[in-house]
């Protein structure tokens, strides 16, 4: 299932037209997918941005995908490989790091994605991008002729977990694939307090299904209330000066100060006329 087609099911078992996702997820891959109904589809670029996953990387195998979706390239007997070995690497993974997406992807080159030029039989040159991994921790050694290393990533938008398991198998000489991907946390959620299509299927069917408040999947950002007069106007789409100090470019949520009730998305804005505050997007 991909996410697309996630998307697609909810649609249908709500009854709901507008559905959207908070990031692609592969579709061999399982894991955390925030999906957003409704007016809520505008929250999904205020949610969260860091990601955490579980991978397995198989080493001494090698793919025109760097996953088990893809056609052998290369396959080599990678037994004297050790978890220390692999270790060894790892720091040159974290931090800024400049990666090379995989060529079975969706980004675009020259307005198409590169599974379409890849399918094509194209040659492009992928271009390099900018990605963020905060740490890379091995959890569980499993040797043998194509030994795999269970690793716990967590890292920024736009990295490619896939990437990682290529460059990790060039480093250490024996060439490496994704074998398996659960993304266990994305946007704020945890994939333990997931829920399954299935579930979701059954809950809708006894009306027992409960979407996540908006307000508590933005409490990240910082708040700011509004007296009811200045939330209405706000509402209505006026622009007017902050009623206290914040800092310019930052998304804040909006409350209602007599209810304490969730209104959308503010965001300060220096002009030549003074500071205002601009609503980014109205509940």
């Amino acid at each position: 299932m991909s996410s697309h087609d996630c998307v697609g099911a909810v649609r249908r078992l709500l009854g709901v037209k507008k559905v959207g996702h908070g990031g692609t997820l592969d579709p061999l891959a399982e894991g955390v997918l925030p999906v957003a109904v409704g007016r809520a589809t505008r929250l999904l670029p205020y949610l969260p941005e860091g990601k955490a996953y579980r991978a397995i990387v198989r080493f001494g195998l090698t793919t025109t995908t760097d996953d088990l979706e893809g056609d052998i390239l290369t396959q080599q007997v990678a037994d004297r490989l050790s978890v220390e070995d692999i270790a060894a690497h790892l720091p040159e993974f974290e931090g800024t790091i400049d990666q090379v997406p995989p060529a079975f992807s969706a980004i675009q080159v020259q307005g198409q994605r590169l599974y379409d030029l890849a399918r094509k039989g194209r040659e492009v040159t992928v271009p390099t991008r900018t990605v963020v991994i905060h740490h890379l921790t091995p959890q569980h050694w499993q040797p043998g002729k194509q030994p795999e290393l269970t690793l716990d990533i967590a890292c920024g938008p736009g990295t490619y977990i896939r990437a990682i398991a290529r460059d990790l198998g060039d480093r250490v000489g024996t060439g490496a694939t994704l074998a398996h991907l659960i993304r266990t946390r994305s946007g704020g959620f945890d994939v333990t307090h997931s829920l399954s299509i299935e579930t979701v299927t059954d809950l809708v069917k006894t009306q027992g299904l409960e979407l996540v408040d908006p307000a508590a999947a933005l409490a990240h950002l910082p708040a700011i209330a509004l007296v009811p007069d200045l939330a209405r106007r706000w509402q209505q789409g006026q622009k007017f000066p902050p009623p206290v100090e914040i800092p310019p470019n930052t998304p804040y949520r909006v409350l209602n100060d007599a209810s304490d009730e969730f209104l959308g998305i503010a965001q300060f804005e220096e002009r030549e006329e003074g500071p205002i505050l601009k609503a980014k997007m109205v509940l």
